[in-house]
């Protein structure tokens, strides 16, 4: 595990971290029960997999998702908007298909919906029900939240 010195002599690992706010994140996204909370643990979650040696571009675009969920939640679709269209420039850039470029059009899909901008929602939408996904489970994960849009 990576440890990197604080300014205050103790280590952090950066990893977990971000393993353990991303996991905060979604209890909160069911909780509601802290909404500034979960926006501050979702970017910083995003953060820590980015000082992360073992960070990868994956790693990247689904903390990026995870910033632009919070942000629909939240009912901020300028926010949503730049994050998710963050999600999707990491796919593009790096070749990453299957899940996370389906889940970044979902993304990019559900800032649009927050935004009020319903056909554009629609059309990346379709462009997520499109990407060719290896595991059933992933696939019926993203047909449900699918029909939440």
């Amino acid at each position: 595990m990576h440890a990197r010195a604080r300014p205050d002599g103790l280590t952090t690992d950066d990893r977990q971290l971000g393993i353990d706010l991303f996991n905060e994140v979604w209890r909160l996204i069911e909780t509601r029960e802290d909404d500034e909370r979960m926006l501050h643990a979702a970017h910083a979650s995003r953060f820590h997999w980015g000082e992360a040696p073992e960070c990868t571009p994956e790693n990247l675009a689904r903390g990026e998702w995870q910033v632009s969920r919070v942000y629909t939640a939240l009912g901020l679709a300028e926010p949503a908007l730049r994050h998710a269209r963050r999600c999707l420039d990491v796919c593009e850039a790096n070749g990453i298909g299957d899940w996370d470029l389906a889940y970044a059009y979902e993304a990019v899909a559900r800032a649009y919906r927050t935004a009020g901008e319903q056909a554009d929602a629609a059309a990346y939408g379709k462009l997520a029900s499109e990407v060719p996904i290896a595991e059933e489970d992933d696939r019926e994960h993203l047909a449900e939240d699918l029909a939440t849009l």
